[in-house]
């Protein structure tokens, strides 16, 4: 049942992504040769008879492809992406990204909704032996920053302390109408391997909610989910986490499993899927290779030079890209195997 589940899940957005980049290619009137959910063998398929578009369902759902006229080969034809301006191309490459950064939201505008309770930032009562009192934060406090991030909710401001409390930090706080900053706090530190997180040892208000307080926690959520994964990726790059801390298919389907089975009504997955959609935006914004970034990247060397790269250069690029790729997904889908295993 979780793999179905994933398989759904991974389906959807998948579909949401190619049907971006799919909307827009013929807003533009370019011609789009195939519109592909998965990767590999194909399953099923059905080629339109209007459109002469080839419609396929493959074996692997590690992604999807929309094969354009012109895209990695020059082509005279005029419906070809080629031949199309640089603006216009370039939205083609960005609504793929775009469509998952606005399901991701959406979702989450959902999740809050559908919430049973809301928290502000507003301190209303300390766990026993509570590091945060002794240096000076006191009930009643409204905090409003973290380190020198602005925090909103309860949301932001437990990964603000989860990401960066892990050290003494300055919290800037709200106390009787005056704006006071508590120099060199110390949160309680939770230690997972070599890995460090900092802990809320305080309780926060319970906000009403109205429309404006859902949409108030809707955005600051997005936000902060969308700095997260910019932070994450900061942090594999910078070697704070190891190329053991990701998870491909495999672990990200048994992550799928334990929200399925969290016995909250579902909070769990959708609060997973709008995270997963997210971070689909963000990961194919980069400029990768044989992801939408890179060939954003290349659109924007072209508009610089005011003319193209040769198609045959970008095209080995972005098949070696994709070959790195791939072999990066085995590895970590033979890590994933292995956790599993123990």
């Amino acid at each position: 049942m979780n793999i179905i589940i994933a398989l759904l899940i991974f389906g959807f957005l998948i579909l949401i992504h190619e049907f971006g980049h799919y909307i827009m290619a013929r807003l533009f009137r370019v011609g789009v040769k195939e519109f592909a959910i998965g990767m590999g063998p194909k399953l099923i398929g059905k080629t339109s008879k209007k459109t002469g578009i080839a419609y396929s369902l493959r074996l692997l759902p590690i992604g999807g492809y929309v094969s354009m006229e012109g895209e990695d080969e020059s082509s005279e034809r005029e419906d070809a992406l080629n031949n199309k301006p640089v603006w216009q191309r370039f939205l083609i490459m960005v609504a793929g990204s775009a469509m998952n950064l606005l399901t991701g939201i959406l979702l989450t505008c959902l999740l809050v909704g559908i919430s049973p309770s809301l928290y502000n930032t507003t301190v209303t009562q300390f766990v026993e032996n509570a590091h945060t009192v002794e240096d000076g934060l006191k009930e009643g406090d409204t905090i409003l920053a973290i380190d020198g991030k602005r925090v909103y909710t309860l949301y932001d401001m437990s990964y603000t302390i989860l990401h960066d409390a892990t050290e003494p930090v300055d919290v800037t706080v709200r106390r009787g109408g005056e704006t006071v900053v508590l120099s060199d706090v110390s949160f309680p530190v939770a230690k997972q391997g070599s890995l460090a997180f900092g802990q809320r040892d305080f309780y926060v208000a319970r906000e009403d909610k109205t429309a404006g307080v859902v949409i108030k926690h809707a955005f600051h959520q997005s936000v902060t989910s969308i700095r997260m994964i910019w932070e994450s990726l900061f942090d594999l790059v910078t070697g704070k986490y190891g190329i053991d801390q990701l998870s491909g298919p495999v672990g990200i389907t048994t992550e799928i499993g334990n929200a399925a089975s969290a016995g909250d009504g579902g909070l769990s997955l959708l609060s997973l899927s709008a995270l997963i959609a997210l971070n689909l935006g963000v990961m194919n914004l980069l400029p990768l290779p044989a992801l939408d970034g890179g060939r954003l990247f290349f659109l924007i060397i072209e508009a610089i030079r005011r003319k193209p790269l040769k198609r045959e250069v970008e095209g080995y690029i972005h098949f070696i890209g994709l070959a790195l790729l791939l072999l990066l997904m085995v590895l970590i889908t033979f890590m994933d195997i292995s956790k599993l295993l123990g």
